[in-house]
């Protein structure tokens, strides 16, 4: 199905549902573009919602790897009129960095979402988990990270 096609329908839960499946098909050289064109779709929240769902699960796979960087690039010219988009995939750059000890600032860290910080509160790098559980903006951040370096430190 093609994008024209899947905008011939009214319901927006189907599109949503077509436009996922269309992303999670798509060939690396034709992703950039298939990102952009869903993002016309006249249901603008709809769209940044798969979109979203996309970016996440293409970081989640692609951010310990070398082709991460080229990838949020491209990424970032086809979000950069959606800040939200925009926001989420400099936080899967941050994400990246803590979870490969590349260089980063806590205060970075620290004027992230929560779901940046409990997604880094939750993982392995002890210096992340110590900002958030000393500064973490929410209580399930700060106990998610003191959780983590109980086990840490039993480990």
């Amino acid at each position: 199905m093609n994008i024209s096609e899947i905008r011939q329908n009214q319901d927006e839960h189907v599109r949503f549902a077509a436009y996922l499946d269309e992303l999670s098909q798509v060939a690396d050289p034709d992703e950039i573009d298939l990102v952009s064109r869903v993002l016309t779709d006249p249901d603008q929240t709809m769209a940044r919602s798969a979109v979203l769902r996309h970016l996440d699960r293409r970081a989640a796979d692609l951010h310990s790897r070398p082709g991460y960087e080229a990838w949020a690039l491209a990424m970032a010219q086809a979000t950069i009129d959606h800040p939200f988009l925009a926001q989420r995939l400099r936080e899967w750059s941050l994400f990246r960095a803590i979870a490969l000890e590349l260089p980063w600032q806590p205060d970075d860290l620290l004027a992230s979402s929560n779901w940046l910080q409990l997604k880094t509160a939750a993982g392995t790098n002890t210096e992340a988990i110590e900002v958030l559980a000393e500064a973490g903006r929410t209580k399930r951040i700060r106990t998610t990270a003191r959780t983590g370096l109980n086990h840490h430190s039993e480990s």
